[in-house]
């Protein structure tokens, strides 16, 4: 991905449709954190992005293990970063860049969006990491007793938490806008986040965003089928024929089995055992190639998938696809019903077919930028950015325009 002027290239994309192969379950998480690396290592210096003058602050909350059940009185420390370099005034927006299944690290608030868009609106910029990732875990492990505390149901209720917390610590006005952003399964929450608490988040922008949770996710590889022949992004159908030559990657299941039942707090951040918990408890996602249009082979069939999650964590079929008819209930499927939510996809990202697409009101509104993987509009801007990108991005920061005006507007009427 690092880039040459003409059409981007289809490796990073392969190469994860392929490693699916070997390990279905963890595919979005590492797909996230490829995505971070890759906006924190396309600039200068230290990451924090060629424009900043200081590193980002580093803080922690006090969270409750548990927030639906007020007679616990558990506790674990949750990270956040803060950039206040373009920050104006107390009545200046505050982007809450949320943290997805992997650590987040201080280039979540000095690179690509929201950072690029701060200083033209004067914001703060803080990231919060999910709880049970990176430095955010809970002290007792990672065993089942402690992991049916991590739901994305739990770390919505850490960002109502934290906008709260954070809000009176940085002395926000009231009447000061919140924007979450996020990416992949954070997208998600930045859009949930909308969804639940319209009272704390003014608006999100949720970029590759798969908010409809499933079991069988063979979907994927017919996205990335067309795009290995799309000349559009750098593939041809012989592509896709060299490709079907090549051997899958090799791997034990039974160490696969092994590292996913540890339990202890692995301190690089890996979160595969927690991300693996959330699949089986919350969304499924697992990719499966039965289809004979599938470009691959050997992908290891739904039953396979979901045997792992009786081995790791004693989870039967039937209790993972109720949670994820469960999910698509609470939180409405391809159709959240948020207000104030940009949906923002790329057409060769695999996960497009699990997010919103077409806007389905004045007041949510969608993005398809064509030639666009996960997350790209997230990532700084480089030389050899497609022009489809860059309106892309323009568009998002069009949006944000309209928002953050009504929000003056509403400032002025009222106050502070």
């Amino acid at each position: 991905m690092a880039g040459r002027p003409g059409p981007p290239r289809l490796g990073p994309l392969l190469l994860l449709s392929l490693w699916g192969s070997s390990a279905p379950a963890p595919l979005l998480r590492r797909l996230a954190e490829h995505i971070e690396r890759f906006q924190e290592g396309s600039g200068l210096g230290l990451g924090f992005g060629p424009n900043a003058l200081v590193p980002p602050k580093q803080g922690w909350l006090e969270q409750p293990l548990d927030p639906f059940n007020t007679s616990d009185q558990r506790s674990f420390l949750q990270r956040y970063w803060v950039n206040d370099q373009h920050w104006a005034s107390r009545h200046g927006p505050v982007f809450l860049h949320l943290g997805g299944e992997g650590s987040l690290r201080p280039g979540s608030v000095t690179r690509g969006h929201p950072a690029a868009l701060a200083p033209a609106w004067g914001a703060l910029v803080i990231g919060l990491e999910h709880r049970f990732y990176g430095l955010s875990i809970p002290a007792g492990g990672l065993d089942v007793a402690q992991l049916r505390f991590l739901s994305s149901r739990h770390a919505l209720a850490d960002v109502a938490s934290a906008r709260l917390a954070l809000g009176r610590l940085f002395n926000v006005s009231s009447s000061s806008p919140w924007i979450c952003f996020g990416g992949s399964y954070a997208g998600s929450l930045a859009a949930w986040a909308r969804l639940k608490f319209p009272h704390l988040i003014f608006a999100s922008v949720a970029s590759s965003a798969p908010v409809r949770a499933v079991l069988d996710f063979s979907e994927y590889n017919e996205v990335v089928s067309r795009s290995l022949t799309s000349a559009a992004v750098g593939g041809s159908p012989e592509v896709v024929i060299h490709s079907l030559g090549q051997r899958c990657l090799s791997f034990s299941r039974a160490e696969t089995v092994a590292q996913l039942k540890v339990t202890e707090s692995q301190v690089s951040g890996v979160g595969d055992r927690q991300w693996l918990y959330q699949t089986c408890t919350e969304f499924g996602f697992y990719v499966t190639c039965e289809d004979p249009s599938c470009p691959f082979s050997r992908v290891p069939a739904l039953p396979s998938q979901l045997e792992l999650c009786q081995q790791v964590f004693g989870l039967s079929t039937s209790s993972v696809a109720q949670a994820v008819t469960q999910t698509n209930s609470y939180y409405g499927g391809q159709t959240p019903g948020a207000t104030q939510v940009l949906f923002v996809n790329g057409d060769t990202d695999p996960w497009h077919a699990l997010s919103v697409t077409q806007a389905s009101g004045p007041s949510a509104s969608a993005l398809l930028i064509p030639g666009a993987s996960h997350c790209m509009d997230m990532a700084p801007e480089r030389p050899s950015d497609s022009p489809s990108l860059r309106r892309g991005r323009q568009s998002i920061s069009q949006q944000l325009q309209t928002w953050l005006g009504l929000a003056q507007r509403s400032q002025a009427r009222g106050g502070d």
